[in-house]
């Protein structure tokens, strides 16, 4: 799955961005706990490792394609 991809996902669900550095993006959810951060640009894969991660921060699921 694509960086950008993964950012639509979680702004969808209500995270906004507030802080950028480098290639590192943080959100944070108004009513959840908790930052997620995604590494990488948006036109890069995300490991799945790193994916599964950032769904767990988030408390998404993986939307299957």
């Amino acid at each position: 799955m694509k960086v950008r991809d993964v950012i639509k996902m979680i702004e969808d669900d209500g995270w906004y961005l507030v802080r950028i550095k480098g290639s590192h993006q943080q959100y944070k959810h108004p009513e959840k706990l908790g930052r997620v951060t995604i590494a990488g640009h948006p036109s890069h894969d995300l490991a799945p490792g790193t994916l599964n991660s950032i769904l767990k921060q988030s408390g998404l699921k993986e939307k299957k394609e």
